[in-house]
């Protein structure tokens, strides 16, 4: 299988924990080990958003496109959902008893699935 790249998104940053792709804006979602969540608009190579998460690593996080959100899993168990328009915390709740590595959201119902090593 052969890849033909026409663009790339390079930016400095703290290590990369997890990355997801919106399915309609043209937006990159980076969970950082420094506890950030950034929003990178790939098309324009800018950083569009940044979310303050914890003080933790956040090792996954994806969109939530049909309601705005994103949904965030980090090192102190914690599953926090940001409106990604209004910066505002939905919800947040301990999931784990240990780090968070993982989410999956359903595509059209509401359910989300973590993975974590407890």
């Amino acid at each position: 299988m052969r890849l033909d790249i026409k663009r790339k998104l390079s930016a400095r940053t703290d290590r990369v924990k997890s990355v997801d792709m919106h399915p309609t804006e043209p937006w990159v979602l980076a969970s950082l080990y420094s506890g950030q969540v950034h929003i990178w608009n790939y098309e324009t190579q800018t950083q569009v958003k940044t979310f303050e998460v914890s003080d933790l690593p956040v090792r996954a996080a994806k969109f939530i496109a049909r309601k705005n959100w994103i949904i965030t899993g980090s090192d102190d168990m914690q599953l926090r959902v940001y409106n990604y328009n209004t910066h505002e915390r939905v919800t947040a709740f301990d999931a784990h008893q240990d780090y968070i590595r993982c989410i999956a959201v359903h595509p059209t119902l509401p359910y989300v699935l973590t993975g974590s090593d407890d």
